[in-house]
């Protein structure tokens, strides 16, 4: 049976979080919010509750997947960081953009672009997501909360109880979300910066 936890989106209750990530450990599929829209999210080696995320989302095999860290030193244990990518990534962290680099061998091959090796990383300007991730002391395998044949993410807690309550094992209510999502920046190329997807974090300070 789905959880729903009222969580405080400025000051949230710690006994809360503690809650959900106990959920999260057991292997729980959770919707919850960040600083752009609603995502889903697991562990990240959690196989079972991400073969339910791409069931739910309908992804493809070449989807690139993202994973949410507290902050810059949690990146560096999972991606390749280039000094010039490190000064880029901190001035716009934490904030509303995912970055693409190589990822290391801490993350789960199924996670990984599966020729180009490549993970998405983001840090969240939001407060439930931070005290999620500092009480996990672990990472979040994380995805838009954007379902088949939608045009734009869930951003309603009541909607998204009534569309997929019966598919997570909880659901965070931190208020109404946003429907812009990440502007993503690949810092694969040797080139440079490239705008994978501009979205709510501006662009015109990445390069």
């Amino acid at each position: 049976m789905t959880q729903t936890l009222y969580i405080h989106p400025d000051n949230p209750q710690q006994r809360l979080i503690r809650q959900a990530a106990d959920i999260i450990r057991q292997g729980g599929l959770v919707a919850y919010p960040t600083d752009t829209t609603y995502a889903l999210g697991c562990g990240i080696g959690e196989k079972a509750a991400l073969e339910r995320l791409i069931k739910l989302r309908r992804l493809s095999d070449k989807h690139q997947f993202s994973i949410l860290c507290a902050d810059l030193s949690e990146i560096a244990t999972y991606a390749k960081v280039r000094n010039t990518d490190y000064r880029l990534i901190k001035a716009h962290t934490p904030g509303a953009y995912t970055f693409i680099l190589q990822g290391t061998s801490e993350v789960p091959r199924r996670l990984m672009h599966e020729k180009k090796r490549t993970i998405g990383i983001r840090v969240p300007d939001n407060a439930i997501c931070q005290a999620l991730l500092i009480e996990l002391g672990a990472p979040l395998m994380t995805s838009t909360l954007l379902l088949p044949g939608d045009e734009f993410p869930l951003s309603d807690p009541i909607d998204i109880e009534s569309s997929i309550g019966n598919q997570v094992d909880l659901i965070i209510d931190g208020g109404f979300g946003g429907l812009e999502e990440t502007t993503v920046v690949s810092l694969v190329e040797d080139s440079g910066p490239v705008i994978v997807r501009a979205g709510a974090g501006p662009t015109e300070r990445i390069f």
